[in-house]
């Protein structure tokens, strides 16, 4: 017998998700060793300043200019920044199962990311996440970040969905965990195959 889904809405992370992480510490490991980078100078500038870039209080450039360029270097800003996006790679198959699942039943799809502006930016248009997306809460644009809760009631106040028509997929827990402690449903994805399972348990086939 089919189950009857009642989730009209999807909350979902990209990152990790549907696409690669888009600043992450293989990413960052990786420029490192191709620009010649001093690894824990590099990592303690970006820890102290990434989580400010990802809120929109700073500029891409800005950031850059606080962990890699403040020094004289012999590669350009423009070359660090390319080098930055070509890291972004989608998941295919990911985004074929939201897709489909939108259309089938008609869902809401929410994007609640953590991402600086010009990544987010540029992730958007290059992998067209809005043809699954119909709004996206983004740390750069709302100012908040997770695991900051408020970022998910702004997603909640903009679908006007009662929490428990909506599930929440991200790839870290704590994320998931703190969507749940607001009622919504959770996934912690891990693979393709694993989430879509998960989302035909929830009648999402």
């Amino acid at each position: 017998m089919k189950i009857k889904p009642t989730i009209t809405t999807i909350f979902t992370d990209i990152g990790g998700v549907v696409l690669t992480n888009g600043w992450g510490r293989s990413a960052r490991k990786k420029a490192i060793e191709i620009f010649k980078l001093d690894p824990v100078e590099t990592e303690e500038r970006h820890h102290l300043t990434f989580d400010t870039y990802e809120v929109g209080k700073l500029s891409l450039q800005e950031y850059l200019e606080r962990v890699v360029f403040y020094e004289e270097r012999d590669f350009s800003m423009d070359d660090f920044r390319g080098f930055m996006f070509e890291q972004s790679q989608p998941y295919p198959e990911m985004i074929s199962l939201l897709q489909t699942l939108k259309v089938k039943y008609n869902l809401k799809i929410a994007v609640i990311n953590n991402e600086g502006r010009e990544l987010n930016d540029y992730r958007i248009k290059k992998f067209k996440l809005d043809s699954f997306a119909d709004f996206f809460i983004s740390s750069s644009f709302v100012h908040f970040r997770k695991p900051d809760a408020d970022i998910f009631r702004v997603a909640l106040d903009v679908a006007q969905v009662p929490v428990n028509k909506i599930v929440y997929i991200d790839d870290r827990p704590l994320f998931v965990q703190v969507a749940e402690s607001l009622g919504l449903k959770g996934i912690i994805h891990s693979d393709y195959e694993d989430t879509a399972e998960k989302l035909s348990e929830l009648g999402l086939e």
